[in-house]
């Protein structure tokens, strides 16, 4: 199963596109959308839009993952960030790929086995999941990958269990 992972967000949203079959994963793809700064949001949400569905188009996945959005202290960013997520999932919708949504606190827990993991640790889980040579960059390519692998576990344990 073909699973694109995705880590929202204006300046960059990360994406990764993993292969899991029986209980073994390999990384098809990685890498990020970049929006320029300085432009409107409503230019960057185009930009991200028309890669995302790039993105779905050439690998087409059988399920899109997401990650949901995490409220610190920063109202601007979370709102900015609230935007690229109905991007993503209109993005998917359009293409008629379900979506899949999970918290930070999940991902880190189906990755890394604690819910509390730092951000290293889930990166190095990532890297040895994949069997990569290193740390995908920029960090929000690592945690697209780790959603995806999210996704996988989560799903599959649905399938079977309930």
């Amino acid at each position: 199963m073909l699973i694109l992972g995705i880590d929202p967000g204006t300046a960059i949203t990360g994406f990764g596109v993993v292969d899991y079959r029986g209980n073994s994963f390999s990384m098809v793809e990685c890498g990020c959308i970049r929006t320029q700064a300085g432009l409107p949001l409503a230019e960057r949400l185009q930009t991200l839009y028309r890669g995302l569905l790039d993105t779905i188009k050439q690998y087409n996945p059988a399920h899109v993952a997401v990650e949901e959005l995490f409220f610190n202290n920063n109202v601007r960013t979370a709102l900015a960030v609230g935007h690229a997520r109905g991007v993503i999932l209109l993005a998917a919708a359009e293409a008629g790929v379900p979506v899949f949504e999970y918290t930070p606190l999940q991902v880190k827990q189906a990755v890394a086995g604690f819910g509390r993991a730092a951000k290293a640790q889930v990166q190095y889980m990532v890297k040895t999941i994949l069997c990569l040579p290193s740390v995908p960059g920029p960090d929000d390519v690592a945690d697209a990958l780790a959603v995806a692998i999210c996704h996988a576990h989560l799903y599959e344990w649905e399938r079977k269990f309930k």
